[in-house]
């Protein structure tokens, strides 16, 4: 069993950046994949970024790409969604989610492991 939980989220105007971390309980934590994923009101959670085990392998949706960083420390079983260049279409609630068996994915089914999310709101 792998415990999530996300922080770092909040209200920040366009253009302007968070960090969202989450952490996970667990002695592991270097052999799950690590995704974040976000739901806008309205809309079907969709995939965000991933990374590997490791580290060395990172995947980003097309609209984020260039703006927001995944990243992770298995030293304090952590992995983080560093967010800049914020904008409104960004506003979600966001998911951190862990991956047992296999490397990165993009799709929800494949992660067995969900935080509870964190509110991020970027106002234009």
């Amino acid at each position: 069993q792998v415990q999530l939980v996300e922080s770092g989220g909040g209200l920040v105007q366009a253009g302007g950046s968070l960090r969202l971390s989450c952490a996970a309980s667990g002695r592991t934590f270097d052999s799950y994949a690590m995704g974040w994923f976000r739901q806008a009101p309205g809309k079907e959670r969709e995939f965000v970024a991933s990374i590997s085990g490791i580290g060395r392998i990172t995947y980003y949706t097309d609209s984020v790409k260039g703006r927001f960083t995944i990243s992770r420390d298995n030293a304090k079983n952590t992995v983080n969604l560093q967010m800049n260049s914020l904008k409104p279409e960004d506003t979600a609630v966001y998911y951190c989610a862990a991956r047992r068996y296999g490397g990165t994915s993009v799709y929800e089914s494949g992660y067995d492991y969900w935080g509870q999310g964190t509110q991020v709101n970027v106002s234009s």
